[in-house]
């Protein structure tokens, strides 16, 4: 692994700088905190995410013990480039990514489409991952994968007419306990005030979704080619990736272990229950 930036990482997210690295003529921005030492924990984001839909009580619980890096995709946010719409051109390009910073040993931890990158890359590059956290998301081919483009432009145009963020009810269950998470999340991700990050693009956006549909079609992978410990993580009620893709994976890959699904959840289940993901993704973590 390469030496570590020389200046001391920030220990919170909402004020950690920006950064940058040019990757093959591309800029791709990043954000780092934690510790200096210890093998670096590369986050995956979900669809049209950028750095600061992250839940800042996750990133700053992985970053008390763990260097944490957080990425915008090609094309994404403060990125440049054109946005790929393939999983598999996702992959290539967070190798780049994570080599153009110096590493050759990381951890992923990859949320919805993050975890669908991830798989990709462990499966291409088991030299380059020494463990994986899979979380809310599914295996090529995995029923109802397909149907995330039509759930998201319906709960989005909800949104719009509601006049709520599209993640309230992407991400949550529709009960007084999945509002009252939703609620909280939402207000979680506005604690950053000062170098937020910008919106995704509508072109962007539809080369995600066309890459989400089509890993939802293709024939399913074979996982046993994932040799790295892997803990897979989701709300027992998923919409966007339905759960049974989360029991379905650590039954298939040979050193998964399944988190118990988070009662009263959905696809947000890490963010939801924060409190219990970073410590077990911690203790998973440890050397």
């Amino acid at each position: 692994m390469s030496t570590p930036p020389s200046s001391p990482a920030p220990m919170s997210y909402k004020n950690t700088p920006n950064r940058s690295v040019s990757v093959r003529g591309v800029t791709f921005a990043y954000r780092r905190l934690g510790p200096d030492n210890g093998v670096p924990l590369i986050l995956l984001n979900h669809l049209s995410a950028v750095l600061d839909n992250w839940d800042p009580r996750v990133v700053n619980g992985l970053a008390a013990r763990r260097p944490v890096i957080t990425f915008d995709n090609r094309g994404v946010g403060a990125s440049g480039g054109s946005t790929p719409d393939t999983i598999e051109a996702m992959a290539r390009d967070t190798v780049l990514f994570i080599r153009a910073l110096g590493y050759d040993r990381v951890d992923l931890l990859g949320l919805s489409m993050g975890g669908f990158i991830a798989q990709v890359i462990a499966a291409e590059e088991p030299g380059l991952v020494r463990k994986l956290i899979l979380a809310g998301t599914g295996p090529a081919g995995g029923p109802g994968i397909d149907k995330v483009t039509s759930l998201t432009i319906k709960d989005t145009t909800k949104a719009a007419l509601t006049r709520k963020d599209p993640k309230q009810y992407l991400f949550f269950t529709d009960t007084a306990g999945g509002r009252r998470a939703a609620r909280a999340f939402l207000d979680r991700l506005k604690e950053r005030t000062n170098d937020r990050d910008k919106a995704i693009s509508l072109s962007s956006f539809r080369a995600q979704l066309k890459a989400i549909h089509h890993w939802g079609r293709r024939a399913p992978a074979d996982l046993s080619l994932i040799h790295q410990p892997v803990l897979v993580a989701n709300g027992e009620s998923d919409r966007m990736v339905p759960s049974v893709n989360t029991v379905d994976l650590a039954a298939r890959l040979p050193q998964g272990q399944l988190e118990p699904l988070y009662p009263d959840a959905g696809h947000g289940g890490i963010f939801q229950y924060h409190a219990r993901f970073v410590p077990r993704a911690l203790e998973f973590l440890e050397p």
